[in-house]
């Protein structure tokens, strides 16, 4: 009688079980763990709290919302924050929240969770009141929370903007570089976000190659500067394992240089006057526009940024940022 119960109820979870009972998302399994995937905002709920208490820290990834670029040879958006602690098997972030000091586990108890996805920056379309970008919104899972990207600045004396990941400045030229927005604000450790790219092009008149913004910063890597000759790409993103949400892994993040992993919080490439905008990372950053050309979105629900457009013409927009994403992963047999 005694070895029944103990295959029943404590394989399974539920009272008297050494596991917990959680609901909430889209659920998946990988061998003995469960993956909640969160899109949009909603609720964990953890119905029981398992009798070992080490059972009852979770994994999780936290990316905000990915920020638009600027208008008129404007900076790329900076990602959205990315914080992941994760024991799962296979290639894990150099961000793993899981060797810092002092770690940032979450323990949870039987009660309910909110998450918040935050929203990506809306895209612009000029003329606008300000050609800048638009930030990216804060996402939220108990203690942890990410910074949405930085918005891109606008050419010619735009203000680009901190945020998880900072974003690119706007070109002004002739004269001296204008500085780009700051990653990691406000700060956490390891940092959940890198600079944007400034824009590096001086002298008068400026020739065309080099009327550029800087690209925004990503979650593994800052934004690309813009130089003569060359356009800046958005720095790239970060990762997880494969294993964190087992078979459905292909459908979030994107591919990148380190395989069996999945890619999130890439930023977005610089705009340029003429020749190719600045290219889109890993991680679900857009690329940037040139000359009139529209620049294109960030990948919804991987807290990529945006690149920033080309010329300030009628017809110069920026896409929207992509939108963040909240994963929570946990044994539960």
């Amino acid at each position: 009688m005694s070895f029944g119960y103990k295959v029943l109820g404590f394989g399974s979870g539920g009272a008297g079980s050494p596991f917990m009972v959680a609901t909430g998302g889209t659920t998946v399994t990988c061998g003995n763990y469960k993956t909640h995937i969160f899109t949009g905002d909603d609720t964990f709920t953890v119905c029981a709290a398992g009798t070992c208490a080490a059972n009852n820290v979770v994994d999780y990834l936290v990316v905000a919302g990915g920020a638009s670029g600027g208008i008129g040879r404007g900076g790329g958006g900076g990602a959205g924050g990315f914080r992941v602690f994760s024991t799962a098997p296979g290639s894990n972030s150099p961000l793993n929240n899981s060797g810092a000091s002092p770690n940032t586990e979450v323990t949870v108890t039987a009660t309910a969770y909110p998450i918040a996805v935050g929203g990506g920056g809306t895209g612009k379309s000029y003329p606008s009141p300000s050609n800048d970008g638009s930030v990216g919104g804060v996402s939220t899972f108990d203690t942890v929370t990410s910074a949405g990207g930085g918005f891109g600045a606008a050419g010619h004396g735009g203000a680009c903007n901190d945020g998880g990941s900072g974003g690119g400045a706007g070109f002004y030229g002739p004269g001296s570089p204008l500085g780009a927005g700051s990653g990691n604000t406000p700060p956490v450790s390891p940092a959940q976000g890198q600079d944007g790219g400034d824009t590096t092009a001086t002298g008068s008149p400026t020739p065309t190659p080099q009327r550029a913004g800087g690209a925004g910063g990503g979650a593994g890597g800052v934004g690309g500067s813009s130089s003569p000759g060359g356009f800046g790409q958005g720095g790239i993103g970060s990762y997880i394992a494969d294993s964190f949400i087992g078979p459905t892994a292909p459908s979030y993040g994107t591919a990148g240089p380190v395989g069996s992993t999945r890619y999130f919080a890439g930023g977005g490439g610089a705009g340029a006057e003429a020749g190719p905008g600045g290219a889109a990372p890993d991680g679900g950053g857009g690329t940037a526009g040139s000359g009139t050309g529209a620049t294109s979105a960030g990948t919804v629900n991987t807290g990529g940024g945006t690149g920033g457009s080309g010329e300030a013409q009628p017809s110069s927009a920026t896409g929207s940022g992509g939108s963040g994403i909240v994963m929570i992963r946990y044994q539960f047999q």
